[in-house]
């Protein structure tokens, strides 16, 4: 007996070992191919014939007809289809970056020409909204009123309204970072189409021009983009653009703007511990210290030096090695800065951070932090391990890159990916019914939305996989724009191109058999999980528009099925953001009761209350009952 438990003590060890040696080696080229498919499923407009993800269509065709502009184009921003041009701008930037600095690990891996069409689906739709020089249309779609339907893009009946920016409504910063991505998708496509590339150079001096004469925040011009995304400044993308277009033109121009404008712009005085699409302070430094470590600073060496310790200074924050001064990790290793949506943050640090290893590696320079000097090496490290643990190397061995490994996200918070295809699913589905039929099934989506980077764990890496849990199941293009360049690089260590190309993406994944939607006749009963005999009807009697408000009545028929009586029944309704009527509220939170008068709910016997907000439903729910 002690024999054969040490055996089986052995035997469990083994498994153990082969399974974290499985974990540590990932086929990141894989990952970067489902990653660049990403980009395909959240395009907006007349989709081409080489569409890959065969789930989606056409949509969003007359985007901006209304104000008399074509905006057809472009991409979704997330699970939702607002074309909001912040995020837009910083994702290309990252993906022409990628290009520029991993072209010959992107044409190794054979992804170039898909790259480069991801890049030019949005630099095209940038040159459409760019109509004057010193105008610039910057969102199409309206957060609050797209928000309060759940329904595919190809069925959208939103409002499209287009929100521009010009002289009496500048933006620099949404004017700064397009100028960037313009910039940088010019140096991308210039071995490819240099007519192209003039081009996209052209409109990318004119909005920086813009964007440095007519300063303001976007966000005060377009108070509707407040709420999704606000931004902190404007003063770090006047000098990511110069910077950009100083790569790109080599005129001294813009570089001399740098300088001069180091202190007054922040970029010699902001230490960051954050690089993302509404701070790019950490890019800007380390693309200048690229200058210096070149030998090309000149006369201008001197400032370059200072931006030079300020990329350092990122660099230590996020290795932990600043003195206390550290970017936060979680218990698992990853690094993070926010609750909402945090692996977009962990992300865009480990491309750069992989940026400025090449950097630092190919001039052989080593960082000195306050704890200690660090290595090229040990900087690349660092960034693979954030890939590792999106990949699947973390406490819940899931991968948060949808599609790629076995255990990856099922629900994520995706309009189109929640609901079957218009291939599969002909009738259109409507605002609220998308709410009711797709939006609250149990059951997984039946589009896998291939690269998509979810939101992701908690702070103590916790995750739950639920649609409505929009913090960390929705997937962004700001998120996975940066994962492009951050996999080609680490395949390229792997001395093989990876096995992506022997694998097909599943177009649809049929719903379970047991699950038969009536898309045009739903059933809108949900019955409450367990043996609880409760059922609830949910329908809506009236409907009214304020402004750009919808509101909707909505009755709930609250039915006992069972053969016995009920008593103190209480409801949870959550997700309630109007007036109710017909329950009793209780001293806990979201919690009801039936009114006084009615003591017991028969068998077979309903009550109904009803409430007035705007959008989708409320989620309801048994709390307790005798």
């Amino acid at each position: 007996m002690e024999i054969s438990s040490k055996l089986q003590v052995i035997g469990v060890l083994l498994v153990g070992l082969l399974a974290l040696e499985a974990v540590a080696n990932f086929d990141y080229g894989d990952a970067m191919d489902k990653t660049l498919l990403f980009f395909e499923a959240q395009r907006s407009g007349k989709l081409p014939p080489n569409q890959r993800v065969k789930w989606r269509g056409d949509s969003g065709l007359k985007d901006g007809f209304l104000q008399g502009v074509n905006l057809v184009g472009g991409y979704y921003d997330a699970g939702d289809h607002v074309k909001f041009g912040l995020p837009m701008a910083y994702s290309v930037t990252m993906l022409a970056w990628s290009v520029v600095d991993y072209r010959k690990e992107i044409v190794d891996l054979n992804q170039m020409g898909n790259t480069l069409a991801a890049i030019k689906w949005g630099t095209n739709y940038f040159i459409k909204a760019h109509t004057q020089p010193n105008v610039l249309w910057a969102q199409v779609g309206d957060g609050d009123s797209d928000h309060y339907c759940w329904e595919r893009a190809e069925d959208m009946t939103t409002p499209r309204t287009a929100y521009k920016l010009d002289p009496t409504h500048p933006g620099s910063d949404l004017a700064g970072e397009t100028a960037a991505a313009l910039a940088a998708a010019s140096l991308a496509f210039k071995p490819y189409d240099s007519s192209y590339s003039s081009l996209l150079l052209v409109h990318a001096k004119q909005l920086f021009s813009f964007a440095d004469t007519f300063r303001g925040l976007y966000d005060d011009s377009i108070p509707n983009a407040q709420a999704f995304y606000t931004s902190s400044g404007y003063l770090d993308e006047l000098l990511w653009a110069a910077t950009w277009l100083y790569r790109a033109t080599n005129d001294e121009y813009y570089l001399k703007y740098v300088v001069d404008n180091a202190v007054s712009l922040g970029g010699t005085g902001w230490a960051v511990r954050e690089f993302s699409w509404d701070n790019k302070y950490a890019g800007v430094q380390i693309l200048l210290t690229k200058i210096l470590l070149d030998g090309a600073g000149g006369s201008y060496t001197p400032t370059l030096k200072q931006y030079q310790a300020k990329a350092d200074y990122f660099t230590c924050a996020c290795l932990q090695k600043n003195d206390g001064y550290n970017v936060a990790l979680t218990p698992g290793g990853l690094i993070y800065v926010r609750e909402w949506n945090n692996l977009q943050y962990a992300s865009s640090a480990a491309f750069l951070l992989a940026m400025y290893s090449d950097y630092l590696s190919e001039k052989k320079v080593v960082l000195t932090c306050p704890e200690g000097q660090v290595q090229p090496s040990d900087v690349l490290s660092f960034a693979k391990s954030q890939a590792d643990y999106i990949l699947g190397k973390n406490p819940k061995s899931m991968s948060y890159l949808v599609g790629y490994g076995q255990n990856y996200p099922i629900h994520v918070h995706h309009r189109g990916a929640s609901i079957a295809p218009i291939s599969v699913l002909h009738a259109s589905v409507s605002c609220i019914e998308g709410f009711e039929t797709w939006y609250r099934r149990p059951q997984a989506n039946p589009n896998i939305i291939h690269g998509g980077l979810v939101g992701g764990p908690s702070k103590t890496d916790d995750f739950g996989d639920d649609r409505s849990n929009y913090e960390q199941t929705e997937p962004t293009l700001s998120g996975s724009a940066p994962l492009i360049g951050l996999f080609c690089k680490l395949q390229s260590l792997s001395g093989y191109p990876g096995s992506y190309h022997h694998r097909s993406p599943t177009p649809y994944q049929k719903p379970p058999a047991s699950y038969h939607p009536q898309p045009s006749a739903p059933n809108p009963y949900y019955k409450a999980p367990g043996a609880v005999p409760v059922t609830f009807l949910h329908s809506i009697i009236s409907t009214w528009t304020i402004g750009r408000t919808t509101y909707y009545k909505h009755k709930v028929v609250v039915k006992n099925t069972s053969q016995k009586p009920i008593t103190d029944l209480k409801l949870i309704v959550e997700k309630l953001s109007g007036s109710l009527w017909g329950l009793s509220p209780c001293p806990e939170k979201n919690t009801y009761e039936l009114p006084q008068w009615i003591k017991v709910l028969k068998p077979g016997s309903e009550i109904i209350f009803v409430y007035v907000q705007g959008g989708a439903q409320a989620k309801v729910s048994i709390k307790s009952y005798h």
